[in-house]
């Protein structure tokens, strides 16, 4: 009775994953040099596989302590900070995003000092045909997610959790496909280029890395509708839910102010 835990904190057993997942990151930050350096790009792929394992294995570890109860109250509001923090971090990847589009189009750099700058002569992407139609899909599928939410933790309703959770990835899938017949579009029909020019390469990088993450909130959902079918969330217990539908409003939210500032006042 000595050893009894008398408190509501999680005492974690001994985990390899911490050394696995750094060993790995420095694999792909090593790698990724290499392969810039035309030397070898197989560090750097290793290095994503053993990342990518130790997500599987470290957070198969989480869900499995939350189904046996090791998950208390006090233990959920921790999860819920950390989670907070990582998306505060994702907003100020995006700030910087942002700062380089504006900062380029409205005062460009050093070069083009003592003469007039021409921006580059490209292809005038109307704002309100196919970004439009993404953001009608995004917006739908963050209204999915609340739905599903509300379904759970105010009705009980599975089925609906289940159905919320399906439209919401269904949706991001379909903005992903359209995402990539735009830049299929840009770059191979309108002569777009990747690297020719300031506005490109920040054009490129701000939406490309915001597909990137739907495509991460696609999988996070996915991964919660498997959870969902198997019965893991209940009305109390739904921290790994309730994670994904913060992400993917986030998501929503940086696909707007990309809608406004990019396609509407950058290249309307």
């Amino acid at each position: 009775m000595a050893h009894a835990k008398n408190h509501d904190y999680h005492i974690l057993s001994p985990s390899i994953w911490p050394l696995l997942g750094s060993v790995g990151g420095f694999a792909m930050l090593f790698g990724a040099v290499l392969w810039m350096h035309d030397i070898t790009p197989f560090v750097f792929w290793i290095g994503l596989l053993a990342v990518l394992y130790v997500m599987f294995g470290w957070w198969s570890e989480v869900v499995a302590e939350s189904r046996i109860g090791d998950h208390t109250p006090v233990v959920r509001i921790g999860l819920k900070y950390g989670f907070i923090l990582f998306i505060m971090s994702e907003v100020m990847f995006f700030a910087a995003w942002f700062w380089s589009f504006f900062k380029h189009a409205l005062y460009p750099m050093n070069e083009y000092a003592g003469s007039t700058y021409v921006p580059p002569e490209f292809y005038q992407v109307n704002a309100f045909e196919l970004p439009l139609i993404n953001t009608l899909l995004l917006l739908l599928s963050g209204c999915a997610v609340t739905w599903a939410h509300h379904a759970l933790v105010h009705e009980n309703n599975r089925k609906d959790l289940i159905n919320g959770l399906a439209l919401s990835i269904v949706l991001g899938i379909a903005f992903t496909a359209l995402q990539a017949y735009e830049y299929y579009h840009l770059l191979h029909d309108k002569d777009w280029m990747f690297g020719g020019d300031k506005f490109f390469s920040n054009f490129f990088m701000a939406t490309g890395f915001h597909g990137f993450h739907v495509i991460i909130g696609t999988i996070f959902l996915g991964v919660c509708l498997l959870r969902a079918m198997s019965g893991h969330f209940t009305q109390e217990r739904h921290v790994g839910f309730e994670a994904a539908a913060w992400y993917w409003h986030f998501v929503d939210v940086v696909w707007l102010f990309l809608f406004f500032a990019v396609y509407i006042w950058g290249i309307g």
